[in-house]
C-alpha cells in the first residue's frame, strides 16, 4: 500500500512496489487478448470448422455476454471471499478454457471454450479493480487504472501482432495455447498480491443475479439473431414467430424489461438494508450515468470496426491474418498509447473536453473512412482514419473509466469493477452482433437489388443460387459456387462484380451508421464532470463524485 508520511512537516508518499501490479495487468492481458484473437483467427477458423464468419462472431458474443451476465455476481464474490481468492480461481478456469479452445475439434466446442472464458472474465474484471485498490492509492491508483486501460490495449496490438504471424504460417490454434501458458504465470505472480480476506457479511442477491443474467443473455442473444431470425418479420431460419414476428426484437425488449426489473429490485433492495447485487452509488450521479452511456458508445463502435475489418480483409479479400495485423496495427498501436498518455492532459482539460473531443474525432474518423476506403486496407487515407479513431478511442476508454473510480470510494471498488465490465462486455456483444447483422442484411438488400437490375443474372440462373442466406464471400470462392450451376463466363463475371460492389457499399454505409452513433454520443460526454483535479476540494472520492 502507499503511505503518507511526514518528514519535517512536509507530507511525501511512500511509493508500493510495481511488482503486483504485473500481475493485474497481465490478468487483463489474457482476457484482452483472448477476445482480440477471435477476428484474427477468423479466416482459419471459417476453414477449419467450414462454417460462415457470424459463427466466429457468435464466439465473441458468448465471451462478451457471459462476462456482461454474470460480472455482478463476480464482483459480490470478490468482496465476500476475497478478491485475490476468487482472482486466481478464475485464473484456473480460464486455464482449463483455453485448453479447450487451443484443442477444439468443432465449433460448437469453440463456442462453448469461449463461454467458460466469460464466466472467468465476470470474476476477474471486478477483481482487478479490487486488487488495485486494494495495492495501491493516491497517485500510484490513478497511474495504476491508467495502466490498466493500457494493458488491455497492448493485449489488443500483440494479438494483432502474435495471431497475425502465427495464424499465416502456422495456424490459428497456437495463437490461444500462448494464453495456456501466461494464464499460468499470472496464476504464479498473483502470490505477490496483497491478501484481502474478505467479508463474510455480504449477501449474494440470488435474484437480483437472474434478472441481470437474464436480462444481458437476452439482450446480446437477440442482437446476435437479428440477421438469421429476421429484423422485424420472421425469417424460415427463426425457431419460432409470435404472430409472425421476428422472436429476435422480442427477445430484445424482454431483456430490456427485465433490465429495468434488476434495478426496481435493486432499489426495494437497497431501501430494506439488504446488500444489491450493484451498489447503486456507483451511477446515482447524472456524470457517472453519462460515463456509463459514453463508455457503451465507445467500446461498442470499437467492436463493431474490429469485426467489420477483419471480416473485409479476411473473407472478402481473402488475405492472410498477418494481413490484418498489418492493416489494423495502426490503430491498434494508437489505441494502446493514447490510454497510455491521456491521463498527463487531466491537468489542463476537464473529463467533459476530453470526452467531447474524443467522440468528434471518432465520428470524423469513421465518415473519412466511409468516404475513402477502397477495395485495399493498406491505403494511406484508410491508415490515417483508423489512426485518428485510434487517439479519440483510447482516450475515451482510459478517461470514462477513471471517470467513474474517483467517482466512489474504496469499498466499492468492486462495484465500478462490475459496472465497467458489464457495460464494457455488453457493448462488444451487442457491436459485434449488430456490425454482423448490419453489414449482411446491407449486402443482402444492394446484392438482391443489383442482381434484379441485372439482364445478364437471368430468373432461371437465380433458381439454382440460394439467395435466402447471402453472406460475405470472397470473389474465388463465389467462383467455385458457380461452376456448379449452368452459368455463363459472362454471368460468372458479372455476378462477380455485382458481389464486389456490394460489399463495398455494405461496408460504406455501415461505417456512416457508426459515424452517426458516435456523433450522438457527443450529448452524454456533455454531462461528464467538467473539473479539473486542482479545481476541486480535497474530498473523499465518493463525496468528490456527487459534488460534481
Amino acid at each position: 500500500m502507499t503511505q503518507t508520511i511526514s518528514i519535517g512537516g512536509i507530507h511525501q508518499e511512500e511509493r508500493a512496489s510495481w511488482i503486483p501490479m504485473i500481475a493485474i495487468a497481465l490478468g487483463q492481458m489474457i482476457m484482452s487478448f483472448n477476445v482480440a484473437s477471435l477476428p484474427v483467427a477468423m479466416g482459419g477458423m471459417v476453414n477449419s470448422f467450414g462454417v460462415p464468419p457470424t459463427t466466429v462472431a457468435t464466439g465473441i458474443v458468448a465471451y462478451s455476454m457471459l462476462v456482461a451476465g454474470f460480472v455482478m455476481l463476480g464482483a459480490k464474490l470478490a468482496q465476500r471471499y476475497g478478491a485475490l481468492q476468487v482472482f486466481r480461481a478464475a485464473v484456473v478456469l480460464f486455464f482449463i478454457s483455453q485448453v479447450m479452445m487451443t484443442f477444439s475439434p468443432t465449433a460448437v466446442v469453440m463456442i462453448t471454450a469461449q463461454a467458460l472464458c466469460g464466466a472467468a472474465g465476470a470474476v476477474i474484471v471486478p477483481s482487478l479493480v479490487a486488487l488495485i485498490a486494494e495495492n495501491y492509492t493516491g497517485r500510484q491508483q490513478a497511474t495504476a487504472v491508467g495502466a490498466l486501460g493500457s494493458a488491455r490495449a497492448a493485449a489488443g496490438v500483440l494479438a494483432f501482432i502474435i495471431g497475425g504471424v502465427l495464424g499465416t504460417y502456422i495456424g490459428w490454434r497456437p495463437v490461444f495455447g500462448i494464453l495456456i501458458a501466461v494464464s499460468a504465470i499470472v496464476f504464479l505472480l498473483s502470490f505477490r498480491l496483497k491478501r484481502d480476506h474478505g467479508r463474510p457479511d455480504v449477501e449474494i442477491d440470488l435474484v437480483g443475479v437472474i434478472l441481470a443474467a437474464a436480462a444481458i443473455i437476452l439482450i446480446s442473444f437477440g442482437f446476435n439473431n437479428l440477421n438469421r431470425w429476421g429484423l422485424v418479420l420472421a425469417s424460415p431460419n427463426a425457431p419460432f414467430s409470435l404472430l409472425g414476428l421476428s422472436p429476435a426484437p422480442i427477445l430484445i425488449v424482454a431483456g430490456i424489461v427485465l433490465g429495468q426489473a434488476f434495478l426496481m429490485w435493486t432499489h426495494r433492495r437497497a431501501e430494506a438494508g439488504k446488500t444489491p447485487l450493484l451498489a447503486l452509488q456507483v451511477i446515482d450521479s447524472p456524470e457517472e450515468r453519462a460515463a456509463v452511456y459514453a463508455m457503451f458508445t465507445v467500446v461498442a463502435l470499437e467492436a463493431a470496426l474490429n469485426f467489420s475489418v477483419p471480416l473485409y480483409i479476411q473473407i472478402v479479400q481473402g488475405r492472410s491474418p498477418i494481413a490484418t495485423a498489418v492493416a489494423m496495427m495502426p490503430f491498434n498501436l494508437t489505441v494502446f498509447f493514447a490510454a497510455m498518455l491521456i491521463v498527463h492532459v487531466y491537468d489542463r482539460l476537464t473529463p467533459r473536453q476530453i470526452g467531447r473531443a474524443g467522440f468528434i474525432l471518432c465520428t470524423v474518423a469513421l465518415l473519412w473512412l466511409a468516404f475513402v476506403v477502397r477495395n485495399d486496407w493498406s491505403e494511406v487515407p484508410v491508415l490515417l482514419g483508423l489512426v485518428v479513431f485510434g487517439v479519440g478511442q483510447g482516450a475515451l476508454v482510459t478517461l470514462l473509466f477513471n471517470v467513474l473510480v474517483t467517482a466512489s470510494p474504496k469499498e466499492l471498488a468492486g462495484d465500478v469493477g462490475s459496472l465497467r465490465g458489464t457495460t464494457n462486455n455488453l457493448a462488444a456483444a451487442v457491436g459485434t452482433a449488430v456490425a454482423g447483422a448490419l453489414l449482411v442484411g446491407l449486402l443482402s438488400a444492394i446484392a438482391l437489388g443489383s442482381i434484379a437490375a441485372s439482364p445478364k443474372l437471368t430468373p432461371e440462373l437465380q433458381a439454382q443460387v440460394d439467395l435466402d442466406n447471402i453472406n460475405f464471400v470472397s470473389n474465388d470462392r463465389l467462383r467455385t459456387a458457380l461452376e456448379g450451376t449452368s452459368a455463363t463466363p459472362q454471368q460468372v463475371e458479372e455476378a462477380v462484380r455485382v458481389n464486389t460492389e456490394a460489399r463495398l457499399r455494405a461496408l460504406k454505409i455501415g461505417l456512416l451508421i457508426m459515424a452517426g452513433l458516435a456523433l450522438l454520443a457527443i450529448f452524454p460526454a456533455g454531462r461528464l464532470p467538467n473539473y479539473r483535479p486542482g479545481e476541486i476540494p480535497s474530498e473523499t472520492a465518493g463525496e468528490r463524485g456527487r459534488s460534481t
